[in-house]
């Protein structure tokens, strides 16, 4: 079974926090049903049946963007991105597809520019051998094994992102090479959770918090005017006595988490996560886990799988490079390093 862990919690569910002013409910909301992974809606409301109303708009764009992003699974009346990776005779359709799943791959195309490839969706050969790999390893502990490297380098001759054609005027998708395929597990969640909150906020609803598998989504601030509090787990999972390693003051921001203790399986008493560094074809060993804080939930969440494959340095140079962007590393020893304006946001 696979091991979800949230790499962020989020800090209402904390104690401590200061009581809203009065009129407004704290509500939450638990669920599993999407993206395969646990989410978790805070919000402020009147009454139960408001917040209630409020989630149900939430989970039912949740559902509609799970079903659209699903790589494994179809579903009727819906072609979706297992429908693109499906081969007929031997190769890939030119399919139409939502304007939602358009938007996602041109997103995520360009977010392979800006990480300078290490964030890539055109990874599925790739990652779905790890896939495959791990769960079998996870099912199985006692005959665990590492994917041949042989396999890897053959399937990653089958990455090349500009094979993936998108006619954004007729919204079709073809992959020109027959086997590649998309895997967007690095960008979906955060994207799906990006645009429940615009959402939300063209509708004028606000005080709510997202956390879909770790990706937060601040939707304005709390009502009485204050920021959201959040803190960031401790990749150190068997260190209970400190089990967040950084708080912050968030309103209307995103704060993702990639990290190598939340999805992995055990191959002779090394631990091999779900991170894959596009250039070496292993999971990467630079860090613990890397959280990236900006306004758009799917350029965080992004950033904080590109970070992850990259050298600190390079990492660093990447975030100073961008607007709105501020990230936290941990190091395999634990030490945190940061940009230069991600510790404005934090407190004791």
């Amino acid at each position: 079974m696979k091991r979800l862990i949230a790499a962020l919690l989020i800090a209402a569910l904390l104690p401590g926090l200061a009581a809203c002013k009065p009129g407004k409910i704290k509500y939450t909301d638990y669920s599993f049903d999407f993206f395969d992974t646990a989410t978790t809606l805070v919000g402020y409301a009147d009454s139960k049946e408001e917040f209630d109303g409020v989630c149900a708009e939430i989970k039912g764009l949740l559902k509609e963007y799970h079903q659209l992003y699903d790589i494994y699974k179809r579903y009727d009346g819906v072609t979706n991105l297992c429908a693109v990776n499906d081969l007929k005779n031997g190769v890939h359709q030119t399919l139409q597809v939502d304007q939602k799943i358009m938007d996602l791959l041109v997103y995520a195309k360009d977010l392979y520019g800006v990480t300078e490839g290490k964030m890539n969706i055109a990874m599925g050969s790739v990652l779905s051998i790890w896939h495959y790999y791990r769960t079998e390893g996870n099912d199985h502990p006692e005959a665990a094994q590492l994917p041949p490297m042989e396999k890897l380098q053959e399937a990653a001759k089958h990455t090349d992102i500009e094979k993936m054609i998108l006619d954004e005027e007729n919204s079709t998708v073809f992959l020109a090479d027959p086997a590649m395929s998309l895997d967007v597990g690095a960008i979906a969640k955060g994207y799906a959770t990006e645009q429940v909150a615009l959402y939300l906020e063209e509708k004028g609803i606000t005080g709510y918090i997202l956390n879909v598998g770790g990706n937060v989504r601040c939707v304005g601030s709390r009502p009485d005017g204050e920021p959201w509090s959040v803190g960031i787990e401790n990749p150190d999972t068997e260190n209970a006595e400190t089990p967040y390693i950084a708080y912050l003051h968030l309103a209307g921001k995103s704060l993702v988490t990639s990290g190598s203790y939340q999805r992995y399986y055990m191959v002779d008493g090394t631990r091999y996560h779900h991170i894959i560094d596009p250039d070496t074809l292993m999971p990467g060993t630079n860090f613990r886990s890397v959280s990236v804080l900006c306004t758009h939930s799917g350029r965080a969440d992004a950033l904080s799988t590109a970070l992850f494959s990259m050298t600190y340095e390079e990492g660093k140079a990447l975030i100073e490079s961008l607007l709105d962007a501020e990230a936290m590393w941990v190091l395999p020893d634990g030490e945190q390093k940061y940009s230069s304006g991600f510790e404005g946001y934090t407190f004791e």
